[in-house]
């Protein structure tokens, strides 16, 4: 049995059938052993801004320690929660796989940091934001193929990065059918990625002790979980925490499955068009969970990304990154020459921004060390 034939046995009517895909940019063979979505998840596996992900900052820079997520572990923690969801919702593992491991390609050095401040530097020249550079990165940056610029992915996958969020439905390019819904497995991307990153950064702010259980206590759906695994008594600390994380996510995931197969049978979506035409995401939490979600996230806001050392790591950043491009502008013979050749055409700032954004954290240290101190060679 082919791929496409298993999928249109198993899949949900209203699942992206990858044989029903609005193809590829550029025309290439397909391979008679995976399907697009199938191909798409492994060649976003295999570049390199992939691989670089796992020295990008997830919350806690690189050499805070060697057991905090990173982007790469995020973006993988956010796929498992995805497939997850998607084989319980009849929709396409591996093209919501593919989204969630691609999510996070276009974020810079050093976190939401990072993306301020590059977001300032190009004030005047296009500004920037993660999510249309990861369409960048993938449509034009990366450099595999003899035929054509990019990874060549195909159409759901590139529409689902740029409208990761509900507000970018409108905005999004031209070529993205602004103003028309993505599919439900694009719309899944938001909400298992909050769920990683939300429940993650509980698990790394408890180990590094910038929170405590005893004021993760006042956010209900922590509360709640902590007190199920506190009646099992459980000696290890980490073990605890552990289970409390897992039943926060099994809790968020419940919901979210349970309230979009609910928005589902009201809407009578019978098919992806049903999807794109409903005028609204159609995924979503109960009101329950959309009103307990908010609190956890405002909590880890005043209590862990405002926490002093992030700030002053932020801060920290914020001055390396703008050190790095003022340099590079003012002298673009210092980029390497395979980003010097770009300059005609995308102009110096966008040029220096795709070199930078593409940094890891540990090479944009090290590359300021060379361009500043004097006692360290170029």
């Amino acid at each position: 049995m082919s791929q496409e034939a298993r999928e249109e046995r198993e899949l949900a009517p209203y699942g992206m059938r990858s044989g029903k895909s609005r193809g590829r940019r550029f025309a290439e063979a397909e391979h008679p052993l995976r399907t697009r979505y199938q191909r798409d998840r492994d060649r976003v596996i295999h570049c390199s801004s992939f691989r670089r992900l796992e020295y990008k900052t997830q919350v806690f820079v690189n050499h805070e320690g060697d057991n905090y997520r990173t982007r790469l572990t995020h973006s993988l923690e956010a796929a498992q929660i995805g497939r997850t969801v998607a084989r319980a919702l009849g929709l396409n593992e591996e093209l919501t796989e593919t989204l969630c491991l691609g999510h996070d390609l276009g974020h810079t050095p050093f976190g939401h940091s990072g993306e301020k401040v590059m977001d300032e530097l190009m004030r005047g020249h296009g500004g920037f934001e993660h999510n249309r550079q990861t369409l960048r990165i993938l449509e034009v940056l990366e450099s595999r193929y003899p035929d054509f610029p990019g990874l060549n992915l195909t159409w759901e996958v590139r529409e689902g990065l740029i409208k990761h969020q509900p507000e970018s439905d409108r905005s999004a390019p031209a070529e993205y059918a602004p103003g028309e819904c993505p599919t439900l497995e694009a719309q899944l991307i938001d909400f298992v990625d909050e769920i990683a990153y939300n429940n993650h950064d509980v698990d790394d702010g408890l180990a590094s002790g910038m929170i405590t259980v005893e004021a993760l206590r006042q956010v209900r759906l922590f509360a709640e979980a902590y007190d199920r695994v506190a009646a099992h008594k459980i000696d290890d600390p980490s073990v605890a925490r552990h289970q409390v994380v897992r039943r926060i996510i099994d809790r968020c995931t419940d919901d979210l499955m349970a309230h979009t197969t609910a928005s589902l049978n009201a809407g009578r979506v019978a098919s992806v068009e049903d999807v794109r035409r409903a005028g609204r995401r159609l995924v979503g939490y109960s009101e329950e969970m959309a009103a307990l979600v908010p609190e956890l996230k405002d909590f880890l806001l005043k209590n862990m990304y405002r926490h002093y050392r992030v700030v002053r790591m932020g801060d920290k950043a914020g001055r390396l990154l703008r050190d790095l491009f003022h340099s590079y502008v003012s002298e673009p013979l210092q980029l390497p020459p395979q980003y010097q050749g770009r300059i005609a055409q995308d102009g110096t700032e966008r040029v220096v921004c795709d070199y930078i954004a593409g940094m890891t954290d540990r090479f944009a240290l090290d590359e300021h060390r060379k361009l500043f101190d004097p006692l360290v060679r170029v």
